[in-house]
């Protein structure tokens, strides 16, 4: 069973080492479902990081995006047939390589906008 809160437009998300993800909603995909005049995140949106400070050695190696692998199947909460994005979705930050930096930081969500499926 999926449960937590749900992802939207308002949310605060970050990389690990503080850039901040940002999302850039996928045209239709659970564009009628809204929270406070914000759309609810699905996994068609693209997630970019920007001003992330990481560096290897010297180099930088910033984040650039996000991927997130949500819940299959039955236990997907979806929003017009494309299962949306909840704080306990699981997900990874990734540099340009694309190399795995660490999961996003899911700093605010509003609660009381909790879902679950059954």
């Amino acid at each position: 069973m999926a449960s937590g809160n749900l992802v939207h437009g308002g949310a605060v998300i970050s990389c690990p080492h503080g850039g901040r993800a940002l999302s850039t909603a996928a045209a239709g995909a659970g564009a009628g479902v809204r929270i406070d005049g914000a759309p609810v995140a699905t996994t068609a949106d693209l997630f970019t990081v920007s001003g992330c400070p990481h560096s290897v050695d010297g180099r930088p190696q910033p984040c650039t995006s996000v991927r997130w692998t949500p819940a299959a199947g039955e236990d997907a909460v979806r929003a017009d047939g494309v299962p949306v994005l909840l704080d306990t979705t699981a997900a990874m930050c990734f540099s340009a390589g694309p190399v795995p930096q660490g999961p996003p930081v899911v700093a605010s969500v509003q609660q009381g906008q909790g879902v679950s499926s059954r």
